[in-house]
């Protein structure tokens, strides 16, 4: 199918999305009777729940910001907003396990309150980037380096703007790019050889069809330095109620900079409050269709590093896994397009009896 066709099919399908999301807006504000549903068929009742749990705020409206609790009842919806299927951006990263204050399945089993019924939720991205460098050279003063950028939708191409970052402790540099009909693209960036240590490559990307549509990855290397350590090796960030919360792994961590990035804007974060081994900064609400990725360059020892986190915090998954069920059992699975800042995601939601 060519690229054109795929970014066509992607337009409508969104639009399409969109407006029956529309129709049914006003069930948000009419909470159903979920116990009420146990008559009906699995088919029809998991699809009354899968609308549940992305129209509705549960209780407390707040509770992502709510960061050492857990909700009475369970909703991702964000409070107040006259758009249905928009989220929250906190009470979407609180279904990751790599935040600090994440939920476990447990509590959100709990917190919804239907016992004889198991779920997954997956948030993420509705097309893939992948990021990779392609060359490197040295001349002069600085070394060059260069990165393919790939964007694809179930496999097939798609077409794309995207901005490439690099931050190396306090050096950043910025690329503007775009990705052709087979959905193939490029960029380069120049780094000084007076530094060394970890490189990190943040590319953000938005689909031409729809700039709401996007998608981000990373990349990290070593420049004049050996391979860099997993991400977050050093540190542990964890963004809510537009707070990073870092806490510093080993008490040698010194922090350079925290920067946070998105597909328009790159600043560097205000430190709120500075620990022994704990760091909070703050995150400003930015009109920018674009996840922000969030960066602390710092050292430990002769280490440098550069490690990152995503705001809200994707991909994510939590819940049973369904492959693992009894042969047999009925699995209903539900896709929507949500809106979170601005942005445009895709959450998945699998149901089926309890197991």
């Amino acid at each position: 199918m060519p690229s054109s066709t795929i970014d066509t099919f992607l337009a409508c399908s969104i639009m399409i999305i969109l407006a029956l999301s529309a129709m049914v807006g006003t069930s948000k504000i009419m909470a159903p009777y979920l116990n009420d549903l146990s008559q009906r068929d699995d088919s029809e009742r998991f699809q009354e729940f899968a609308s549940h749990i992305l129209l509705h705020t549960g209780s407390p409206v707040n509770w992502g910001q709510m960061k050492d609790n857990t909700p009475n009842t369970l909703g991702l919806a964000k409070a107040d907003s006259s758009l249905p299927y928009e989220l929250d951006i906190d009470k979407v990263s609180r279904l990751n396990n790599e935040n600090v204050f994440s939920l476990t399945y447990a509590q959100l089993w709990e917190a919804f309150g239907i016992q004889d019924v198991a779920f997954q939720i997956e948030v993420r991205a509705l097309f893939d980037l992948s990021v990779n460098m392609i060359s490197n050279s040295s001349q002069g003063n600085q070394t060059t380096y260069e990165f393919k950028v790939t964007t694809l939708k179930s496999g097939m191409p798609i077409s794309a703007n995207f901005v490439g970052y690099v931050a190396l402790k306090d050096f950043v540099e910025r690329a503007t790019s775009s990705t052709n009909s087979s959905g193939v693209g490029s960029f380069s960036v120049n780094i000084p050889n007076s530094l060394n240590g970890t490189a990190l490559v943040m590319v953000l990307a938005r689909a031409q069809v729809n700039p709401q549509v996007v998608s981000f990855n990373t990349y990290s290397f070593g420049h004049n330095s050996l391979s860099p350590f997993p991400n977050q090796t050093f540190t542990r960030l964890s963004p809510i109620n537009y707070i990073l919360n870092t806490s510093l792994v080993y008490s040698t961590v010194e922090v350079l900079k925290a920067r946070l990035f998105t597909y328009n804007y790159s600043f560097i974060l205000t430190e709120k409050t500075h620990g022994v081994q704990t760091r909070e900064y703050s995150i400003p609400h930015l009109l920018d269709s674009s996840p922000m990725i969030i960066v602390l360059t710092g050292t430990n020892g002769s280490v440098s590093f550069a490690e990152w986190v995503s705001y809200p915090q994707l991909p994510l998954q939590i819940g049973v896994n369904f492959s693992e069920s009894i042969a047999g059992s009925k699995v209903v699975l539900k896709n929507q397009i949500v809106t979170i800042n601005s942005a445009l995601y895709e959450v998945i939601t699998k149901w089926g009896g309890q197991v």
